[in-house]
C-alpha cells in the first residue's frame, strides 16, 4: 500500500497517517519531522538542508525527495509508505512520481482529509503549550486541571505564534492557494479520495479504509497469508 495524505494544517493527517501505517506494515513518512531530524543528527543531508534554512531559502524538492528516498531504504519502504506532508505542489508531485518510477512503484491512491476552515481555526488556535516542559493541551478537547497551569510540571502555559487566530487563518489561505492545484491533478489520475476529517480518529479512519476498498482488502489478506 502506497499512500498520499493531503490536508490542512490541524487536520489529523499524522494521526491518520500512523494508524494506517501501523496497520498495513508501512512506513510512515512525515517530510518536516524527516528533515528536523536530518538536521538536528547532522547528516549528510540534514547538513546540506540546514545550509538552506539558515539564510531563509527553502529546502529544494530535490533534497526532500532525496531524505525521503533515503527514510524508504532504511525503512523498508518496500513493504509500502504513507507519504504525510509532501507533496505540497504540482511540481513536488511531478518529482515525486519521477522518483518512485525509478524505484519501479507508484502511488496507490491519495487521500484528501477534508475539514472546514472553522474547526481547524478551533483546533488549533484552542492549543497551549507548556513554556517548561513542552506538553500539550487544548482549551476544550483536553483541557489542563488548573487553567493556564501544565499538570505534568505546573509551569506556565501559552499559546505559540503559530497557533494564534490570525496565523491559523493565513496557513489555511496558503494551504489552499498551493493545494487546489494538487488536488486537481490527482483527480485527474483518478488517484484522488476525499473523506470527511470531522470526527473520532476511529470514525475517520474508517472512512479511509472503505474508500480504500480492493487495495485495503487485498493487503488484509496478504498479511492473513
Amino acid at each position: 500500500m502506497r499512500l498520499v495524505l493531503l490536508g490542512p494544517p490541524g487536520a489529523g493527517k499524522g494521526t491518520q497517517a500512523r494508524m494506517l501505517a501501523e496497520r498495513f506494515g508501512a512506513a510512515h513518512v512525515a517530510s518536516g519531522d524527516l528533515l528536523r531530524t536530518a538536521v538536528k543528527e547532522k547528516t549528510p543531508l540534514g547538513l546540506e538542508a540546514k545550509s538552506y534554512m539558515d539564510r531563509g531559502a527553502l529546502v529544494p524538492d530535490e533534497l526532500v525527495l532525496k531524505l525521503i528516498q533515503e527514510h524508504l531504504d532504511s525503512a523498508n519502504g518496500g513493504r509500502g509508505f504513507i507519504l504525510d506532508g509532501f507533496p505540497r505542489s504540482v511540481s513536488q508531485a511531478e518529482a515525486l512520481n519521477r522518483m518512485l518510477k525509478g524505484r519501479g512503484v507508484s502511488i496507490d491512491k491519495v487521500i484528501a482529509i477534508i475539514v472546514p476552515d472553522s474547526e481547524i481555526i478551533k483546533r488549533i488556535s484552542g492549543r497551549r503549550t507548556c513554556r517548561n516542559c513542552g506538553a500539550m493541551y487544548h482549551v476544550i478537547f483536553d483541557p489542563p486541571r488548573n487553567p493556564g497551569i501544565c499538570n505534568e510540571c505546573n509551569g506556565e502555559l501559552y499559546q505559540r505564534e503559530d497557533d494564534a487566530e490570525d496565523t491559523v487563518r493565513m496557513r489555511l489561505e496558503v494551504y489552499a492557494a498551493e493545494t487546489k492545484p494538487l488536488l486537481e491533478y490527482y483527480r485527474r489520475a483518478g488517484l484522488l479520495v476525499e473523506v470527511n476529517g470531522v470526527g473520532r480518529p476511529e470514525e475517520i479512519q474508517e472512512q479511509i479504509l472503505a474508500a480504500l476498498g480492493g487495495e485495503n482488502a487485498k493487503v488484509r489478506d496478504a498479511r492473513i497469508k
